[in-house]
């Protein structure tokens, strides 16, 4: 393909040629379709509220080691169970089987995983309404329920 068509009466020639290169650059055509959003878990929402299953422990990708703390989320809206990372020295400590928690993506590239965990999209930030950073610093007391 040569250079743009120019000219007063072209205008139907540069939609053809914007039309036949737009997917052409970095992104796919399924980025453009949204495929991602129909299996998100949380719905395009940016939170959602779920109540922890059981609490397990994941092993990072290869370099790292040790165990992350994380827990299985059941999440309010639809039923889906996700993986959810619980950050912060013995933050785990505070989030117990059956207590409500809200969950937000980790923010990894391109909708997937973050750093070295493998399959983890979410993390915890609130148990039974109460900031899980300031649980942990001891400026607030988890509800009892």
């Amino acid at each position: 393909m040569g250079n743009k068509t120019r000219g007063l009466f072209n205008g139907r020639m540069l939609l053809l040629r914007k039309s036949r290169v737009r997917f052409s650059k970095n992104r796919s055509r399924s980025h453009f379709v949204e495929l991602w959003r129909k299996y998100d878990p949380l719905e395009g929402a940016p939170q959602a509220r779920g109540i922890v299953l059981e609490k397990v422990e994941i092993t990072p990708k290869k370099p790292s080691s040790g165990k992350r703390k994380s827990c299985k989320v059941q999440l309010a809206k639809n039923g889906k169970v996700v993986t959810a990372y619980v950050p912060y020295p013995k933050g785990i400590s505070f989030v117990d089987e059956h207590n409500d928690v809200i969950v937000e993506r980790i923010g990894g590239a391109q909708k997937g995983a973050r750093g070295d965990l493998p399959g983890v999209k979410f993390c915890v930030i609130k148990v039974n309404g109460i900031s899980l950073s300031e649980l942990v610093s001891g400026k607030k007391q988890k509800p009892v329920r």
